[in-house]
């Protein structure tokens, strides 16, 4: 795997005339493969979900609002405002998919005891138990699909899409502004 910059994925200028294009065209070509790679990805990404899901008999989105109950539950349970920024997604969302999966025994919600207007949500130990039972699937998977990573490259590479996923954000405030 080519290692990139701390700045930027820009190949050098030699890079970019050795093979005949110019260095912004090769960069927009880099670029352009690379969203789409993070597409397939992407969408890979969901058809995983999706199988998992069903071993649950849950939805995608379902199985997600479980998973970020799961990394993100301290004990005391998770705000629902906590989990719709981990999903990106709207808190209502959250609300009504959390509604049908506390109706199926897979999370509780209770009111808060500092806040009445906020909703705390935890995992069953129905859902932990389920989920205990994937691990070692789940484990393999994640062995087969990382096999090109030691643990410094995951680190690094984790670090890169991290810092991507944040200039997108602002990218998108940009152009909501810019319209």
């Amino acid at each position: 795997m080519a290692k990139l910059g701390a700045q930027s994925a820009t190949l050098p200028e030699t890079a970019g005339s050795a093979i005949g294009g110019s260095t912004a065209h090769t960069n927009e070509d880099l670029i352009r493969r690379f969203t789409w790679s993070i597409a397939a990805i992407g969408v890979h990404l969901e058809e995983l979900r999706y199988f998992w899901a069903q071993t649950l008999g849950v939805s995608g989105p379902q199985w997600m609002i479980l998973m970020a109950l799961a990394d993100l539950d301290q004990g005391d349970g998770v705000p629902v405002n906590v989990v719709s920024k981990k999903l990106h997604v709207d808190s209502s969302f959250v609300t009504t998919q959390s509604k049908l999966l506390e109706k199926k025994g897979f999370l509780r919600r209770k009111t808060s005891a500092d806040d009445a207007r906020v909703v705390q949500m935890s995992l069953t130990d129905k859902t932990y138990k389920h989920m205990a039972g994937l691990a070692s699937q789940q484990a393999k998977l994640n062995a087969f699909i990382f096999a090109e990573f030691d643990e410094s490259e995951l680190e690094a590479f984790t670090g890169k899409l991290a810092a991507l996923q944040n200039r997108l954000e602002k990218a998108c405030v940009r152009v909501t502004l810019d319209m």
